[in-house]
Parts: C-alpha cells; sequence; structure tokens
C-alpha cells in the first residue's frame, strides 16, 4: 500500500503540473524516477516536519497540489499546529501521507505508533481523514485526490495486504461502500475502516454460518463521514459493531456512535465499538502481534461478538430478537 501510494503521486505528476512529492528523511532512492524528470516539483528535507507543512501550505496558495510524506506519527502529532494553522484554517488541497497507521510499526515502540491519529486529525476543522482496505482501493483514491478541495489526511498501512477492495463497487471520497450484504433484514451492521475491513468480513462469514445476518460497511472516509448511509443501513440493524485499528476515543466508533445517536434517539440500536484501549502500547514485536495483544484479530472479535449476541438476543426464524 504504501509504495502504490507514493508511486500514485509520480503517476499523477505526469498527468497534472501543479502535483508536487515533499518527503521528510525518507529512504534513498524513493520516487528516483520523478526526481529525475520533474526535479523542480520533488523535495526530500530534513527532519523538520512543522516546516515542510509551512513548505506545503506557500506552495499550495500558488497553486500547486503538494503530497506530503512521512511516518505517521510525525506528520500528525509533531507538527498538529502547523497543520491547523498553516493548512485547516486556509482550507488548503494539500495531501499529508502518513506511513504506519495504527500499530505498524510495533518494532519501534510507543513513539513510533499512530494509535490516535485518526482522532486527532478528525478533530480539525476542513480536515478530510481518509483509511483504505488495500493497495488497490489507494490507487482509486489516489486519482480522487486530485480535485479534493481540502486538506487530507491519508492513513497508511505497511503494504503486503490481502486485495479485497472491488473496482466494480466504485469509490468516493466521503462515501461508504457496502463489501457484504446479508440475504436477510440486517441483524448485525460491521462498520469498518483500513485493513480492519479484512478482518470485518471474515467475522461476517462465520457469524452467517450460525445464522446472523451480518452487512460490513467500508468507512474507508472517516471524515466526512457518509451519514445518509450510515443511518440507512443502522435503522434496520439490532446491533451495530464498529471496528477500528486505533484509540476508541474520538475514531471511527466514536463518529459512528456520535451519528445514530444524534439521529435516531430512542431507536438507537445496541452498539459495540472494538478498538485500541486508551493507553501506550507497552509491547513490541509486529503488527499482527499487537493486534492479538490488544484482542484485535478475527478470533478474539468473533467470540466477543458472539457473546454480545448470546448476552442480549435470541436467534429465532434467521433474525435477532432482543432480550426482554
Amino acid at each position: 500500500m504504501r509504495e502504490t501510494c507514493v508511486n500514485m503521486v509520480y503517476e499523477l505528476a505526469k498527468l497534472d503540473p501543479r502535483v508536487v512529492f515533499i518527503g521528510s528523511d525518507l529512504s534513498p532512492g524513493l520516487l528516483n524516477k520523478m526526481k529525475e524528470e520533474f526535479p523542480d516539483r520533488f523535495y526530500m528535507e530534513g527532519v523538520y516536519e512543522a516546516n515542510i507543512i509551512g513548505l506545503a501550505a506557500g506552495l499550495a496558495m500558488e497553486g500547486f497540489i503538494p503530497y506530503v510524506n512521512t511516518i505517521a506519527t510525525f506528520i500528525t502529532r509533531r507538527c498538529y499546529e502547523q497543520i491547523a494553522v498553516d493548512l485547516c484554517m486556509h482550507n488548503l488541497p494539500v495531501r499529508l501521507i502518513g506511513n504506519g497507521g495504527g500499530v505498524v510499526y510495533a518494532p519501534l515502540g510507543p513513539t513510533h505508533l499512530a494509535t490516535e491519529d485518526i482522532s486527532i486529525m478528525r478533530a480539525l476543522p476542513n480536515m478530510t481523514v481518509v483509511s483504505v482496505s488495500d493497495a488497490e482501493e489507494m490507487k482509486r483514491l489516489m486519482r480522487a485526490t486530485l480535485d479534493w478541495p481540502q486538506p487530507i489526511y491519508i492513513r497508511l498501512a505497511k503494504g503486503g495486504d490481502e486485495i479485497i477492495s472491488d473496482e466494480s463497487k466504485g469509490f468516493s471520497i466521503g462515501k461508504i461502500i457496502p463489501m457484504h450484504k446479508t440475504s436477510s433484514d440486517v441483524n448485525v451492521l460491521l462498520i469498518t475502516t483500513g485493513i480492519m475491513t479484512q478482518c470485518a468480513l471474515k467475522i461476517a462469514k462465520k457469524l452467517e454460518e450460525s445464522s446472523v445476518g451480518v452487512t460490513v460497511l467500508h468507512c474507508h472516509t472517516i471524515k466526512p463521514l457518509d451519514t445518509e448511509s450510515i443511518l440507512q443501513f443502522s435503522k434496520k440493524a439490532d446491533l451495530v459493531i464498529t471496528l477500528e485499528e486505533n484509540s476508541l476515543i474520538g475514531g471511527l466508533g466514536s463518529a459512528i456512535t456520535d451519528c445514530l445517536t444524534e439521529n435516531l434517539g430512542r431507536d438507537i440500536p445496541l452498539i459495540k465499538r472494538f478498538g485500541l484501549p486508551d493507553r501506550f502500547p507497552d509491547k513490541y514485536g509486529s503488527q499482527a502481534q499487537l493486534l492479538d495483544y490488544f484482542g484485535l484479530n478475527t478470533e478474539n472479535l468473533l467470540r466477543e461478538i458472539e457473546k454480545i449476541i448470546q448476552e442480549n438476543f435470541t436467534i429465532h426464524s434467521n433474525s435477532l430478537v432482543i432480550n426482554g
């Protein structure tokens, strides 16, 4: 996904003379072809992320579309004020590409783990926040960024993830994609983002083996949220589950909960959010090992969801009936 994303910047640069790439102390040789072909639109700066946000803002004010790329924690936490003041206040079309969202950089510890990047970027006015499911969907996102008028935060996974997206389902910034629809009335609605969508599809398959109808919504754009579609599907659901590789505070689950409580009132379905806990990770290892540690794997999530269903519902005629 990461390689696909930066390579798409080069492809976009060939199509549009406004496209500029700005990196911060990244791998030698990155986008060499773009550097050779468009040297006046390629910048590889040192370790001063706050300054490159200012550089990107200045270029955007001159009519360029800057794509700024570095590690997710550095491009969010380290220069948050510059993003707010230089980009968001002026509503500039700068694209922030964050390498290693979530717990991708597990071997490097908590300083490099972007466990709250969705939350803090979502809080900024005018900021669009996107987390796609795989490399093919990344291509569709990058093409859509050219004409998007506002700043965008693009959260990257590590790459090599299974391809689950389908071009025939379309792609628009700000629109959810139903990845799996139950043939019966929706009983369980799984809403997810990023690579957790892969996990959600596996969970849906297992639940339907137990006669539980499941619909999976891939919410690649956390902000602006596709409120209309979320409400359309949620009104039919008995249970809404959110899955994300981000803090439970302020992320996708919070966005969905805000949406449902503000719009459905007493008709709100039961909601359960799964994500990272409100603490700095205290383990090292691989991304998969940390997700296992926090219970964000298919096996544990399936057990937890089945437990919620057993405690709150009775399965009757291929539908869920709430207890009591």
